[in-house]
């Protein structure tokens, strides 16, 4: 038994591990945040791979309310089903930019969220085109172009021009699909008496990290620079990593893929023409200010009458599982990677695609997480069956084993010898009990990054007072239910889901046989209390999941002890 009680205490470590870990680190043992500089308001300037040959803009002298930057220079409008915002025609940047499917809280008047802000305003974070290059005058931060419309909407391009007055005519190009991808195509001609060296970037300016707390990463989700080059997803840089490399970063090459920046739910990426091979970088040019940019590993020269066109892509919106998979499709490549699904990609997927599917079948996320608790429990009822006629067989063969432990006592080595002989002899498994518990793992872990990660869990409701499948429950007896006027600490903010799933983990231990080694007994006396506590800042869904998870399995123990009346007999249970 000694292998069986080890087992255990692995598994209740490992649970404690899994869900505690990132709420205490995070709590107690916060990543350090770079401390704001003057110059993480700066307006970007056109840095490309090599990014300290070129020149900032000059930093505001503080930060301004966005109205009045938005209201400073000449806009064109952007206006989609799924975006709203507008485009600065002083340095070409698409830099203000909200979701407008997607509210920043439940309240019934709560603003869209907003993804990009221009530079001067708090959080300001952009998107910009432009060009490097000799012997010729190029548009810069300050430039101001020219627009053939009034307004950006699906499907019709819209054209920025810029005239050097040397010959040499610079245009961008943009076109928006309805949901989130901008189609750029940046033009350099040269009509002037000699030849010029242009080439292009694409770039992504952030300062500071998401205001969001939510946006913070942790040892099971990543936020912060993102990409995929080389023939893998990259996780492994972080905003730190910036910000004490400086401006060298990490330096790279895409011949297939994408770099940029990904929140929880939110994305902002650039996507080089995949048939072509770019250089591409992520730095710091200062503490705090983040970029994201690629360009030709080369200039090209133009003689004059010659003209150089490229193409990429630029996508800013939510990380929806099936538009990110259409982009895919499309052409821009492992896009929907930019999810941190993380180790079991494999594994995580079809939990999503399932519980997708139940949700459009009935219509509520919550009665979705029932639809997979039971389709789950179903799928391991032939497996709990085995495991209660292990229980039985384990429980009918206790007094053999009792009487070997008193005959070889202080003879261990042959104690374990004769035990398995008897293991052997009977045909039971010592293990086979632990069996769902193992195979439980894999799925309440996938669940936990489905709810986490996806978009489509975010603001959904279930029922009564549970207005956020993807936050913790809402009501606590802390604050007797919402009458008291405080909102209690993470820690302490135990709901109703919470303890709902504490009791009925303790009334399925009580259902279970007796252990008959006394540190088992003691670890499933207090460790449906200790997760209680521990799940109370989960999601409410996940939380859901494991109470309905925890009734199927009492009914199923009652059934199948109708099945083993030995078993409970023994057990003297009712």
């Amino acid at each position: 038994m000694d292998n069986m009680r080890n087992m255990i205490l692995a598994i209740v470590l490992s649970a404690l591990v899994l869900f505690g870990w990132s709420m205490v680190s995070e709590r107690y043992f916060p990543a350090p945040k770079p401390a704001p500089t003057a110059t993480a308001t700066a307006a970007a300037g056109q840095p490309p791979a090599t990014a300290d040959a070129t020149p900032a803009a000059a930093a505001p002298q503080a930060l301004r309310n966005r109205k009045l930057v938005l209201a400073e220079g000449p806009r064109i409008r952007i206006d989609t089903p799924n975006l709203a915002g507008s485009i600065n025609l002083k340095g070409a940047r698409i830099d203000d930019l909200v979701l407008k499917r997607h509210r920043q809280t439940l309240d019934k008047d709560s603003p869209p969220v907003r993804l990009l802000s221009p530079a001067g305003a708090a959080h300001a974070y952009f998107a910009s085109f432009g060009w490097t290059g000799e012997n010729v005058a190029l548009p810069g931060p300050d430039t101001v172009w020219t627009a053939d419309a009034d307004a950006m909407v699906p499907g019709k391009p819209l054209n920025l021009r810029w005239d050097n007055g040397a010959g040499q005519t610079f245009t961008i190009q943009l076109t928006v699909d309805a949901d989130y991808m901008f189609t750029v195509r940046q033009t350099v001609a040269n009509a002037g008496a000699g030849t010029i060296a242009a080439r292009p970037y694409s770039l992504i300016a952030r300062y500071g990290e998401s205001p969001d707390p939510h946006d913070k990463s942790s040892w099971t989700i990543h936020t912060g620079p993102v990409g995929f080059w080389a023939g893998k997803d990259h996780f492994n840089i972080d905003y730190k990593n910036l910000d004490e490399d400086g401006a060298q970063g990490t330096r790279f090459q895409i011949d297939k893929g994408w770099l940029g920046f990904g929140d929880k739910y939110w994305l902002t990426a650039l996507i080089p023409d995949q048939n072509a091979t770019v250089d591409a970088a992520l730095f710091a040019r200062t503490p705090g200010e983040y970029n994201a940019v690629f360009n030709p590993a080369q200039p090209t020269l133009l003689a004059p009458g010659q003209a150089l066109t490229t193409g990429s892509k630029f996508f800013a919106g939510a990380k929806d599982v099936h538009l990110l998979e259409r982009y895919e499709k499309e052409g821009a490549y492992q896009l929907d990677l930019s999810i941190d699904w993380g180790w079991f990609y494999w594994f995580e997927l079809p939990i999503f695609y399932l519980l997708d599917w139940l949700f459009k079948l009935c219509g509520n996320f919550g009665v979705a997480i029932l639809g997979l608790t039971v389709i789950v429990r179903g799928l391991m009822f032939p497996i709990a069956q085995k495991q209660f006629a292990s229980m039985a067989a384990m429980r009918a063969v206790q007094p053999k084993m009792k009487a070997l432990q008193e005959r070889y006592k202080d003879d261990k080595p042959k104690l374990q010898q004769e035990m398995m002989a008897l293991y052997k002899a009977e045909k039971v498994n010592p293990l086979a009990g632990c069996l769902p518990t193992f195979l439980q793992i894999p799925v309440f872990y996938a669940l936990y990054k489905v709810l986490m990660l996806t978009i489509e869990m975010r603001h959904q409701p279930f029922a009564l007072w549970i207005k956020d499948l993807s936050a913790p429950d809402p009501l606590t007896p802390v604050n007797l239910f919402g009458l008291l006027p405080f909102t209690p600490p993470p820690s302490l903010g135990i709901g109703v889901l919470a303890i709902l799933l504490g009791v009925t983990m303790w009334l399925q231990f009580r259902l279970n046989p007796t252990p008959m080694d006394d540190v088992q007994k003691k670890v499933f006396g207090f460790m449906p209390w200790i997760l209680m506590f521990v799940m109370a800042p989960f999601a409410a869904g996940l939380q859901l999941y494991w109470v309905m998870s925890n009734t199927l399995t009492i009914l199923q123990q009652k059934w199948l002890y109708s099945r083993h009346p030995a078993l409970l007999a023994a057990e003297g249970k009712k």
